[in-house]
């Protein structure tokens, strides 16, 4: 039986869990497995080519929709199908162009939607145990 620590992970495993692009990675890194406890030293102590690609990318699509506070479908449906630098994230949010609005819109009324199912799921439980409580 082997230790969780000897467990390795393919390169494109670790990129998505470090949140980087993989292709912008260095070369040694997109050839290599990663072993957990490689996994966990990249986090703690980063390398100065991860600290740069966290910081200015070119960011995997999920982090682009995070920053534009977008879905991943949203990006596709405006267009944006590559990785994003820094850069253009912030160049998009300053003059956002009109699908980026009504993506962010779209967004925000989704996010307030499952907030609202979630209370009145909760409000219902909380009756429930109350009635069973009695």
């Amino acid at each position: 039986m082997t230790s969780a620590n000897s467990q390795s992970m393919k390169p494109a495993t670790v990129a998505k869990k470090l949140g980087i692009y993989l292709p912008a990675t260095p070369q040694e890194f997109q050839d290599s497995t990663i072993t957990r406890a490689e996994f966990a030293e990249l986090q703690a102590n980063p390398p100065e080519w991860l600290a740069e690609l966290r910081r200015n990318g070119p960011h995997p699509r999920p982090v682009v929709a995070q920053k534009l506070n977008v879905s991943i479908s949203g990006l596709a449906r405006g267009g944006v199908d590559e990785a994003l630098t820094t850069a253009e994230i912030t160049a998009l949010l300053q003059a956002p162009p009109q699908w980026l609005v009504t993506e962010r819109a779209t967004h925000a009324a989704v996010r307030a939607e499952a907030q609202r199912v979630k209370d009145e799921a909760a409000k219902k439980e909380a009756k429930n145990s109350r009635a069973r409580a009695e």
